[in-house]
């Protein structure tokens, strides 16, 4: 059984043009180009995410972002 899924995505001919270039120049098919391309946009949203909700709590603990090192430096001892 196959363990992935044929997807369909519209791209200019230019934008297709450089990916098959890129896709070629590392030795990669254009699926594991398109893929390493969303794990790294979904790793960055997820960052930016976390960040957000570091934020929040940190404004709802009241901690102000000089606190920061300090509250580090308590929790390496």
């Amino acid at each position: 059984m196959r363990r992935t899924e044929v997807i369909a995505i519209s791209v200019d001919p230019g934008l297709k043009k450089r990916m098959l270039q890129l896709a070629k120049l590392e030795h990669r098919t254009l699926s594991e180009l398109i893929r390493e391309c969303f794990r790294r946009y979904n790793t960055k949203r997820e960052l930016q995410e976390l960040a957000l909700k570091g934020i929040k709590q940190s404004k709802k603990l009241g901690i102000k972002e000089k606190d920061i090192e300090n509250i580090i430096d308590e929790l390496r001892k």
